[in-house]
């Protein structure tokens, strides 16, 4: 049984930090690429960070460039989201996802942790 549990968001004031962290089992974890993503009320799920597999290609979307750095331990089957410099605007519930690279291509989703951020 694939599982990817969230940890680490909570509430923080602007200008804060916080890390999350995605823990995977049931998948051969460096079989997938890691990503994260975040929906905040009444908008869509959007992408905000992605890890390749051997943990040296990484992309962002552009409004967390520079202020969040996303990391992989594959020998922990964990994925990294550090927060720096947190703005009210990144409030939203943060999932984290698994893309396997190899066919057959299965994706799944971890349930998502709270991250709020407080002006």
């Amino acid at each position: 049984q694939v599982q990817l549990v969230e940890s680490g968001g909570g509430l923080v004031q602007a200008g804060g930090s916080l890390r999350l962290s995605c823990a995977a089992s049931g998948v051969t974890f460096s079989d997938y690429n890691m990503a994260w993503y975040r929906q905040a009320p009444g908008k869509e799920r959007e992408f905000v960070a992605r890890i390749g597999w051997n943990g040296v290609s990484t992309e962002y979307l552009d409004s967390v460039k520079g202020r969040f750095t996303v990391r992989r331990d594959n020998a922990k089957n964990t994925v990294y989201l550090q927060m720096n410099s947190l703005k009210p605007d990144d409030t939203a519930i943060y999932y984290c996802n698994a893309a396997r690279i190899i066919v057959p291509k299965y994706t799944y989703w971890g349930q998502g942790t709270q991250v709020t951020v407080s002006s």
